[in-house]
């Protein structure tokens, strides 16, 4: 059943997105910013402030690609920790792009608009950097930290002259 549930998500967010990619690719003026929280990580030490991803984190990483694989990305972005970039990872050697590291207190600076205006990127951050991270694009305070046992949100961000829409799925 669980299997079910799930190709069914995958199924609807890969036709929302085809629709949605080939928008983008008609419109060289739209900026795409997905954004993610890291996959589940090991939490087995609580000392440990630069954990792993757990077989559950990892599984969900491979599934990313598998969620995006009709949609042409052209970045991938994560945080210098061990669960973000194996977050990452899968996506971006799946599309052969190397994996930029960004500071999270430095978010949506001028630099990283320049780097990323007309392109599609894919951005894995933290329960509280991720949405912080939307709200600085947006330019307002609308979405809140995501719980710490949350790893489902994907945030899609797209950006055309001074129309910002926002969508917000969860990925099981």
């Amino acid at each position: 059943m669980k299997t079910t549930y799930i190709s069914a998500i995958i199924l609807f967010v890969i036709v929302s997105f085809s629709s949605f990619a080939q928008e983008t690719k008609d419109n060289k003026d739209t900026t795409t910013y997905i954004l993610v929280r890291h996959s589940e990580k090991d939490t087995s030490d609580p000392s440990n402030r630069n954990p792993n991803l757990t077989e559950e984190g990892k599984t969900r990483s491979e599934n990313l690609v598998r969620i995006l694989k009709n949609i042409n990305i052209d970045l991938v972005y994560s945080t210098d920790y061990l669960r973000t970039k194996q977050t990452a990872s899968p996506i971006a050697k799946d599309r052969n792009i190397k994996v930029s590291i960004y500071d999270p207190r430095k978010l949506y600076d001028n630099q990283f608009q320049k780097e990323t205006v007309g392109k599609t990127s894919v951005i894995v951050g933290h329960s509280n950097t991720t949405p912080t991270f939307v709200n600085k694009i947006m330019g307002m305070e609308k979405h809140k930290a995501i719980d710490e046992k949350d790893y489902t949100k994907l945030f899609i961000i797209k950006v055309t002259g001074d129309v910002i829409t926002d969508t917000v799925l969860n990925i099981d």
